[in-house]
């Protein structure tokens, strides 16, 4: 069944905002690579920002459900690795170049209130997915490591983009196992 032409504009508006940047992608572009009309974008979305506002939606909602779908079966003590994972799979097939909410909160730090909560809160959620996974695991005695791993799970977002998916992630899978025994080393 073909997607209908809201969700052609999403995926299309997506992949040119990922690629090209969303101040530098105008929407004469995203509707030729759609092939659609102007007007049917309209009829979707009010304006550009709403369209932006979608994209960031639509992706952040398809990256936490890869992380669930990963999680959710996992059992204690396995369960922030499983998310781990996840977050390298994503990386691999959807994130090769970096972080499209950060690049949204760079863009849009000045511009759009709007569009830099989104990506905000899109962050604080994957932080609030590794608390819990971390408390899961029995893990959350260690106060910090929750943030400790969303750092690296960050910097392996833009390392994938410097060294290549495989190194960045060998190397992001090194400081996580390093991380998670020192905190069960510390168990209570």
């Amino acid at each position: 069944m073909p997607a209908s032409k809201r969700e052609q504009l999403l995926a299309t508006a997506e992949r040119l905002f990922y690629e090209q940047g969303f101040h530098a992608t105008g929407i004469d572009r995203v509707v030729a690579a759609a092939g659609v009309v102007r007007m049917t974008l309209y009829n979707h979305f009010a304006s550009k920002e709403a369209l932006v506002a979608a994209v960031l939606q639509v992706r952040h909602a398809r990256f936490i459900a890869s992380l669930e779908a990963a999680t959710a079966s996992a059992p204690p003590g396995q369960v922030t690795t499983a998310l781990v994972d996840a977050h390298a799979r994503w990386l691999e097939g959807d994130s090769q170049h970096g972080c499209i909410m950060v690049k949204a909160m760079g863009e849009f730090a000045e511009h759009s209130a709007e569009i830099h909560a989104i990506a905000t809160t899109a962050k604080a959620d994957l932080l609030a997915r590794l608390e819990a996974a971390v408390a899961r695991d029995g893990l959350d005695h260690h106060a910090s490591l929750a943030r400790h791993l969303f750092m690296v799970l960050e910097g392996s977002n833009t390392a994938v983009a410097l060294w290549g998916v495989k190194t960045a992630l060998a190397d992001t899978r090194a400081v996580i196992d390093t991380l998670l025994a020192a905190a069960r080393s510390e168990a209570p």
